[in-house]
């Protein structure tokens, strides 16, 4: 059997994703008959069925499953490599860092600064979005280095631990909640997070858990940090926030309470795995530095806990 290619990937995932051939051919930019015919020259070559046909639905097999579950990384893994290879050939290759605004603990613009004067530095392009986007950022290529916190999934990632700081809960100044002491995860039920997530259960699950809706119902898009702080102080929402932000953003419409049960949350400074990049592993080692000279002077630095870039 030859080796899987990347055109019968892109053509598999497409067809998982859409479950009908129609879509996925349209999707594709191509006639369906020859969709279908590569599908089935797969499932040929694969000696197994990836999908269960029908007069009225396409379903995956668990072979289509699992296949569907390792194309995607795979997929990810070509974009990642077309883009870190043609931004490093190009007259000046950045060093592309992505964040999350205002999630960086004040430290970015210090980490930037101390970046500059590394022998291994390139210019620094910026990459800004919402919650979740840093580490597709870093497994698509987009992004060579990110700033981001705790809970996100590790995989085919490493990661070096900047900070950790407690969370408070953010509700309303005139909810019920703040005119309470020390509160519980339990004592949560029937709040919802910015993303839709149920506040009484803590933060959304990074794998294994369906995901909830990508905003509050009613509301679309991602969120920035003015937008969540409105909908907190609506009482549309409650929210989990880092100290670091609390101590930046008083409100009077907002109270600030203390949940004993929710865990502290750690931001890192994460790279993909397979980087052999020096200008990566100088922005790792710097932002460690960085991070350890503003919050623990006598903390060691440059050993990463997930890793060596």
């Amino acid at each position: 059997m030859s080796d899987l290619e990347v055109r019968e990937l892109r053509y598999f995932v497409a067809v998982a994703e859409e479950l009908h051939f129609g879509r996925a051919a349209e999707r594709l930019g191509m006639a369906q008959p020859p969709l279908s015919r590569a599908i089935g020259r797969l499932e040929r070559r694969l000696e197994v069925s990836l999908f269960r046909r029908t007069t009225r639905e396409v379903s995956l097999t668990p072979a289509g499953e699992s296949l569907l579950a390792d194309a995607r990384i795979a997929l990810d893994a070509v974009a990642a490599a077309e883009r870190r290879t043609r931004n490093l050939g190009r007259p000046t290759p950045s060093l592309r860092v992505a964040f999350k605004a205002d999630f960086d603990a004040g430290l970015l613009p210090a980490i930037l600064e101390a970046f500059e004067r590394e022998p291994a530095a390139r210019p620094v392009e910026l990459i800004m979005g919402g919650r979740g986007d840093q580490v597709r950022a870093l497994r698509t290529g987009t992004a060579d280095v990110a700033i981001l916190p705790t809970p996100f999934d590790e995989n085919g990632l490493d990661w070096e631990p900047l900070l950790t700081e407690p969370r408070l809960l953010a509700v309303a100044a005139t909810d019920p909640l703040a005119g309470r002491g020390e509160l519980r995860l339990a004592d949560l039920a029937g709040r919802v997070l910015p993303d839709g997530w149920p506040a009484d259960r803590g933060d959304q699950p990074v794998t294994g858990t369906t995901p909830p809706p990508s905003t509050v119902p009613g509301l679309s898009g991602p969120l920035d940090l003015a937008q969540i702080f409105n909908l907190v102080a609506l009482g549309r929402v409650v929210w989990f926030v880092p100290r670091s932000i609390v101590q930046r953003s008083p409100r009077p419409d907002i109270a600030y309470r203390v949940v004993a049960d929710l865990p502290p949350t750690t931001l890192t400074v994460s790279w993909p795995r397979v980087t052999r990049d020096q200008a990566v592993a100088a922005f790792v080692r710097t932002a460690a530095e960085v991070a350890a000279a503003a919050h623990d002077p006598a903390a060691p630095t440059g050993l990463s806990r997930r890793g060596r870039a």
